[in-house]
């Protein structure tokens, strides 16, 4: 049995996490459950499944459309641009000053995002941009004309890469770090080339860790919209932008639709999420067993 001063002490550890679980419960646990309430709730409070109904409105289904396609591009091309600087940077043999630097940088840029990322990339991308104007006038490029629109779809998936590929470099990092030089070593005793030692070796090992991240990547992009809505406005009809102008517009107020809309985005990226903590405990089994 335990002695007083023991459970004292026991006490007085848990008195550690009580902000942890207080933050959660308040702006996490509460929020979730009042807008869960509120998609099964009519404007006069009273409860009805309309609001999921009025999820098939054709204009709800292109929103979360547009929106897994721009995450899920965003999303793959971060996972493999990320990849290969990370595999560079880990196991590319290269002067050893760039590793934390480039690591350094993207801590930083992994959590640039919202406005002012908007307002760079308008500045340099953008009709009047930089690189828009140097381009014409040094190479006779012009990127507009060539139907490249930074307002578009596009142009949002390219702005989401500048986060998206430095959270793929400090995710997978750790996973290539478990690749064993003896592994390789043993491959090229054997006669197999890179290509060989990559497809049969490490891919199969890296797959959980790969797919995890990009499922982290594509949640990551789901969610966002102050990027997405300073950059484009309405012109892209994405989720989040959606759910903003039924929440706080004065037109298309609805806010208990917004609550719907919501529900179907935790559902969303809550799978994405449930799938990544699967295939990464999967990923790190396998590398501590091996």
């Amino acid at each position: 049995m335990s002695d007083p001063a023991t459970k004292a002490r026991q006490g007085l550890r848990f008195l550690g996490v009580v902000p942890f679980f207080a933050y959660a419960a308040l702006f996490l646990l509460a929020p979730t459950a009042f807008l869960v309430i509120g998609a099964f709730q009519n404007q006069e409070g009273g409860f009805t499944l309309d609001n999921l109904f009025n999820l098939a409105n054709p204009t709800i289904v292109a929103a979360y459309w547009i929106s897994i396609k721009v995450s899920a591009a965003s999303a793959i091309g971060g996972a493999v641009i990320g990849l290969l600087i990370a595999q560079a940077a880990v196991n590319g043999g290269l002067p050893g000053w760039i590793r934390p630097t480039l690591f350094t940088f993207s801590g930083v840029a992994s959590n640039f995002a919202g406005i002012p990322l908007a307002f760079a990339f308008l500045a340099t991308l953008g009709r009047t941009g930089l690189v828009t104007a140097l381009l014409k006038s040094w190479f006779g490029v012009n990127l507009y004309a060539s139907g490249f629109n930074l307002l578009g779809f596009w142009g949002l998936t390219l702005t989401y890469l500048y986060f998206q590929i430095p959270l793929m470099v400090l995710i997978i990092s750790p996973a290539l770090e478990g690749l064993r030089r003896e592994w390789r070593e043993a491959a090229a005793t054997l006669g197999a080339g890179d290509i060989e030692y990559w497809r049969r070796i490490a891919l199969p090992i890296l797959w959980p860790s790969v797919l995890g991240a990009t499922l982290l990547l594509f949640a990551n992009a789901f969610g966002a919209i102050a990027t997405a809505y300073a950059l484009t406005g309405s012109s892209l009809n994405i989720v989040t932008i959606l759910l903003y102008a039924q929440i706080r517009g004065d037109v298309l107020h609805d806010k208990n639709l917004g609550y719907a809309l919501a529900l179907g985005m935790i559902f969303i990226t809550g799978l994405s999420n449930v799938l990544y903590i699967w295939l990464r405990g999967r990923g790190e089994r396998w590398l501590r067993r091996s």
